[in-house]
């Protein structure tokens, strides 16, 4: 009885070290499919069989030790390469095709991208979609800024885009109590509106400030030059005429933006 006991016992230690054993050479395996790549000082975790999708390109001749690669200080191999858009290259790697967000505007540059990484499938669907958008018509984003010196209208922001709207919103932070209660909302009319009054009722203690500098906004004219800023950078044309005898774009009456 006894030694059956031991027998058993022995027959379970053996089992468990053939089971360990397999468990290891498994994550030896797993570990061996993996590659991290570090690009434009992004880092990339994937399998060697995702980036030799496609043979005789710039990543299958480096998985496959044709083309010499430097490592960084990690150990992990260095592409100098835009970081940001090589997820799209990978992803397309993976899926076979090419999905992009919504919005998506750096068409060139990502066809430069399939250029070096030699994905000729990759390109075309670039070029193709690239093409596409050239044939579709795009709707004009109109910006106006109104400044009609009457007391029961003020300063009228309106833009067709209610991005624009948001980011104006997002920079003028009230100010009250020692705490940011964000944008005033009896400011805003609606999405692609802002109408702020001359006069404006505020509390003992409350300000409208502007967002990063703590700018206290005591005029109107603040808020108009903080528009026109903004809509300078986010690529709006002026297309209004200046009056010279209004001395500089933020005492002229109306401005029209065009993008």
């Amino acid at each position: 009885m006894e030694r059956k006991l031991i027998r058993r016992e022995k027959e379970r230690e053996y089992e468990g070290r053939h089971n360990s054993l397999e468990d290891a050479e498994q994550g030896k395996n797993c570990k061996s499919t993996l590659m991290t790549l570090n690009v434009g000082g992004y880092l990339y975790i994937t399998q060697k069989q995702t980036l030799t999708k496609y043979p005789d390109t710039f990543l299958e001749g480096i998985v496959n030790g044709k083309i010499l690669c430097p490592f960084d200080a990690d150990g992990h191999y260095f592409i100098d390469r835009d970081g940001l858009l090589f997820r799209h290259v990978l992803n397309f790697l993976r899926n076979g095709e090419l999905l992009l967000p919504e919005g998506f505007r750096e068409n060139q540059l990502l066809a430069q991208e399939a250029e070096f990484f030699q994905l000729k499938g990759l390109a075309e669907e670039v070029k193709s979609r690239w093409e596409k958008e050239q044939l579709t018509p795009r709707e004009t984003t109109f910006l106006e800024i109104t400044d009609n010196h009457d007391r029961s209208q003020g300063l009228r922001i309106f833009c067709n885009a209610p991005d624009f709207i948001s980011k104006i919103k997002s920079r003028i932070v009230l100010v009250s109590k020692s705490r940011l209660d964000g944008f005033p909302e009896e400011f805003s009319v609606s999405s692609n509106i802002i109408q702020f009054k001359y006069f404006i009722k505020s509390e003992n203690g409350t300000r409208l400030v502007l967002k990063e500098d703590n700018t206290f906004v005591c005029t109107l004219e603040t808020l108009k030059f903080e528009a026109i800023m903004m809509a300078l950078k986010c690529g709006f044309r002026l297309l209004t005429s200046l009056d010279c005898s209004k001395g500089s774009i933020v005492h002229s009456d109306a401005l029209h933006f065009i993008k």
